[in-house]
Parts: C-alpha cells; structure tokens; sequence
C-alpha cells in the first residue's frame, strides 16, 4: 500500500541523459500513514528508513524513504545533503492532519541545505471517497506565491492502483534535469 520503489525507478530510468556518474538522491517524505512505503512491506510502517539503490545505465538513483512518525521527523535533516529532490507524500482524506502536514512540510523547506531542491508532492489515497483533491491541497499548503525558489508540483496519486505516478514522476524527472 504506497509508492513502490519500483515505480519510482521504471520512471526514473529516463534520466539517462544524465552525466556517466552523476548520483540522483531522492528524499521520499510525508507523515505516517501517508503511503510511502513500497508494496512489498504494505502492512509494516517505515520505521527509521528505507533506501533502494539501483544502477542503470551507470546511473546511481537512490531513493530515501524516512519515517513519519512525529518522533522521527526531527532526524530528516540527517538526509537533505546532496538530495535532487523531494517527493512529500500527503494522505487526501485525512484532511484533520493537513495543518501538521503543511507544518512538517514548509519546515523542511526552509532548511538551507534544501535551497532550490525541486518537489513534488503527492495526494496520495485519491481513491478514498472524501479525499481532498490536490488543488485544495495545493491551496492549503500555501506553497504558491510563498515557493518561488524551487521548481515544485502537486499532483494526484494512488499509489495502491499505480495511478498518477508516472506523469508526477515524469514531472520530476524533468525538474531535476533543469536544475
């Protein structure tokens, strides 16, 4: 029940464009039972972190995803040097915890080290009758107007059905490469 790793490399192997040894470091974020976890694991909660490394083409992707549990989400910052990007993961219909997902969120952003890092954020459970829908989302994390130094999408995603990832990810792919 989440994003598979997987996905996130069938997609991410378009990067090949990339220099012979550039690392892509990939930062897999958002609060606990948001989705983030691969499917392989669906019942188990990232509990400290998960990483996937995979070689294609001479391409080193590493795709990092740490726990959100709240006494967890101090030790992120441990992980945001030399990350390409960011992938925030929200839960659409559990709007109560959108405010400490925001929070969480704009914090992160904020870090220096973080500068200019492109982000996509996805709405993941649309599927879940009452779900938020990302433009509501994109409008409650307050990122437009307020995020001007950093490429960034919102996008709808089930991760569970494998929807909306590969244009969100295409997304991304692009991003990286213009930074």
């Amino acid at each position: 029940m989440g994003l598979s790793i997987s996905t996130l490399f069938s997609s991410l192997s378009s990067l090949v464009r990339w220099s012979k040894e550039q690392d892509v470091r990939i930062l897999m974020l958002g609060l606990d039972s948001a989705g983030k976890i691969g499917e392989v694991v669906q019942t188990i909660p990232t509990i400290g972190f998960n990483v996937e490394t995979v070689q294609f083409k001479n391409i080193k992707f590493q795709v990092w995803d740490l726990g959100g549990q709240s006494s967890i989400r101090p030790y992120w910052r441990c992980y945001f040097p030399n990350t390409s990007a960011i992938i925030y993961v929200i839960d659409s219909s559990d709007t109560a915890r959108l405010p400490t997902s925001r929070s969480e969120l704009l914090t992160m952003l904020s870090e220096e080290e973080l500068a200019g890092v492109p982000l996509l954020v996805f709405c993941n459970k649309q599927d879940v009758e009452g779900a938020a829908k990302p433009e509501e989302i994109s409008e409650q994390l307050g990122l437009a107007g307020g995020e001007t130094q950093r490429q960034w999408s919102v996008r709808g995603a089930c991760a569970t059905k494998g929807e909306g990832l590969e244009v969100g990810l295409d997304w991304l792919v692009n991003a990286i490469q213009q930074k």
